[in-house]
C-alpha cells in the first residue's frame, strides 16, 4: 500500500516549519485501580477508552505546545481509522493514516495504580505492520524535523520504514529524533540491536530506565553521557526528578522538575517529547526545550490518558 496522499502538505508552521511524526496510533483502555490487583477475582477500577499511541501522543503534545504544522504517519485498523483521524485533527494534528484492512488498530491496556504508575499490556496490531510501501520521500516536503517512535524499531517491516525515512531526511538535511519507547521491548530486541537501528538519529529521547538498559550503566547521568557519544544529543527524562541533557559525551544541563500531583503517568514521556520538539522548532536550545518538555510532562500526569487537554 502506498503512502497516504496529502496534496496540501506544505509547511504552514510559524517560524520553525513542520514536524513529521512517524509512529504508533493506539486505542488505550485505561484502568485506574486504587488497590492492589486481586489475582483470580475482581478489582474495582475506573475504566475508560481513550486515544493513544506514543507517536500520536507526541504529535498532539507538539501541536498543543504551539507547533502549527504537525503531521502524523501511522497505520491503523479500518475499524477505528475515522475515529482516530477525527481526534487527531481536533488536537491540531494532520493525520496521514494508512488503513489496514486485515488487522485492528493497536490496543493498549494501561493498568494505573494508586501511585499513578502504569503497566501496559500491548497488542501492536496494525502499528508495526507499517512498511516502506507506506513511505514516500514527498512526506518530508515542508518538514523541518522528523520524529520516530521507537516502537517502529521492534519489527522488521516498520524498522525498514524507519531506516528509509531517516535516510531521506538526512538527504534533505532534516534532523531526526527517536524515542526508545519501551524498556520491555528493548530488552526483547537487545540494546545493541536497538542502538544500531537508531544510530543515524540526531537526538535520542529515552527515559532513565531505557537509558540504563541501553548502556548497562546504573547512573542516569553517566548513561546519558554515554548515549550522547553514539547519538549527538541525548535527553534523558527522570520522571519527577526532571531531565538530563547530554551532548557529545558530556552532560550539559540538569533540568529541574516541575511539581505536579500525579493521577496517571501514561503519556508523560510523550508529552515531554512533543513539547521538547516544538521548542526546538521554535529555535530554543536543548536545555530550554527540555524545560518546556518537563512542563508538559508535569501537566500530562495530572490527566487521564496520554493526550493533552482539549477545548
Amino acid at each position: 500500500m502506498t503512502a497516504p496522499a496529502d496534496p496540501a502538505a506544505t509547511s504552514v508552521g510559524t517560524g520553525g516549519g513542520a514536524l513529521l511524526v512517524v509512529g504508533d496510533v493506539a486505542t488505550d483502555v485505561v484502568a485506574r485501580h486504587g488497590t492492589r490487583l486481586a489475582h483470580g477475582t475482581d478489582t474495582a477500577a475506573e475504566v475508560r477508552t481513550l486515544p493513544g499511541g506514543a507517536g500520536a501522543n507526541a504529535a498532539c503534545w507538539a501541536a498543543y505546545a504551539g507547533c502549527a504544522d504537525v503531521r502524523l504517519l501511522g497505520r491503523v485498523g479500518g475499524e477505528s481509522a475515522d475515529w482516530h483521524a477525527a481526534l487527531l485533527r481536533g488536537a491540531g494534528v494532520r493525520p496521514l493514516l494508512v488503513s489496514d484492512p486485515d488487522v485492528q488498530t493497536a490496543t493498549v491496556v494501561a493498568l494505573v495504580d494508586a501511585h499513578a504508575e502504569r503497566t501496559f499490556l500491548t497488542d501492536s496490531g496494525a502499528a508495526l505492520r507499517i512498511s516502506p510501501a507506506d513511505w514516500s520521500p514527498g512526506l518530508l516536503d515542508g518538514v523541518s524535523r522528523l520524529h520516530l517512535s521507537g516502537y517502529l524499531l521492534f519489527a522488521d517491516p516498520s524498522r525498514e520504514l524507519a531506516a528509509a525515512a531517516i535516510a531521506d531526511a538526512h538527504a534533505r538535511g532534516i534532523p531526526v529524533s527517536v524515542d526508545p519507547a519501551s524498556a520491555g521491548f528493548i530488552g526483547a530486541l537487545g540494546a545493541e540491536q536497538f542502538l544500531q537501528a537508531a544510530s543515524d538519529a540526531d537526538v535520542l529521547l529515552p527515559n532513565a530506565d531505557e537509558a540504563r538498559l541501553l548502556t548497562g550503566v546504573a547512573d542516569a547521568a553517566d548513561a546519558a553521557a554515554l548515549l550522547s557519544r553514539r547519538i549527538p544529543l541525548a535527553v534523558v527524562t527522570l520522571g519527577a526528578e526532571g531531565a538530563l541533557v547530554a551532548e557529545s559525551g558530556t552532560v550539559t544541563a540538569r533540568v529541574p522538575p516541575v511539581p505536579a500531583k500525579a493521577v496517571d503517568s501514561t503519556g508523560a514521556g510523550d508529552a515531554f517529547n512533543g513539547a521538547f520538539l516544538a521548542a526546538l522548532l521554535s529555535g530554543a536550545d536543548p536545555a530550554v526545550a527540555a524545560r518546556e518538555g518537563c512542563r508538559a510532562g508535569a501537566l500530562a500526569v495530572t490527566l487521564d490518558g496520554g493526550r493533552p487537554p482539549t477545548g
